[in-house]
């Protein structure tokens, strides 16, 4: 994907999620990591809106052949998709109905620590499994997923998120030795909405000074 068409493909999700009602702006704590956010996205409301949600899959679909038909290819090839419960999973589904790639996941517990790995879903030992995500904080459900894939037999090398909040994911991942794509960037979703006058002055600030105090130094 060409840089002016990269940037449309992140406008055009940015505007998807607002009109969507996916970004709200107030003080949210979000799982074990994020407090005390000015803002939340909510990226599950995709499923509400079928054609969003088959274009958000088509762009990561999109980004993966891109970057896998580079001189040198920077994600490597793969036999299975998997989507990270719970957010994962739809985009999953509708990227292997996209590529005519198999898809797996790992089976939900309740108790995930104590349980035994259950992948569902046909697979061999060995196999390679692109994981992919709505949205990526600080990277430790793909790590508990990749993981637990681990244990069935399974290698991780890549993930490719819909939206990155910037909050220490990438460098993470990438010393466990996993590589993120994501399509779009918390800070350039926040520039889109200042620029397009979506947003007022105050929270595009307060935004903004959040994700700079969280991004790694």
């Amino acid at each position: 994907m060409s840089r002016p068409a990269r940037t449309a493909a992140n406008l055009w999700l940015a505007k998807a999620l607002w009109d969507l009602g996916a970004i709200q702006f107030g003080d949210f704590t979000l799982g074990r990591t994020t407090l005390h956010s000015p803002i939340y996205i909510n990226l599950r409301l995709l499923v509400s809106k079928p054609r969003a949600l088959r274009r958000a899959a088509s762009l990561m679909h999109h980004e993966v052949r891109t970057l896998q038909s580079m001189r040198h290819p920077h994600v490597a090839p793969f036999d299975r998709v998997a989507g990270i419960p719970f957010g994962g999973l739809h985009l999953a589904t509708a990227f292997s109905l996209m590529s005519n790639v198999p898809m797996v996941y790992v089976h939900p517990s309740k108790d995930r620590e104590a349980a035994k790995p259950f992948v569902e879903g046909i697979h061999q030992r060995g196999e390679t499994v692109l994981l992919l995500d709505d949205l990526v904080t600080g990277g430790g459900n793909v790590i508990e997923t990749a993981a637990f894939l681990g244990m069935a037999g399974l290698k991780v090398k890549d993930v490719v998120v819909l939206l990155d909040r910037q909050e220490g994911a990438k460098q993470r991942l990438k010393a466990n030795g996993y590589n993120l794509i994501s399509i779009l960037e918390l800070e350039t979703m926040l520039n889109y909405l200042m620029a397009s006058g979506k947003i007022e002055e105050d929270w595009y600030r307060k935004s903004i000074n959040y994700v700079t105090s969280r991004r790694p130094r």
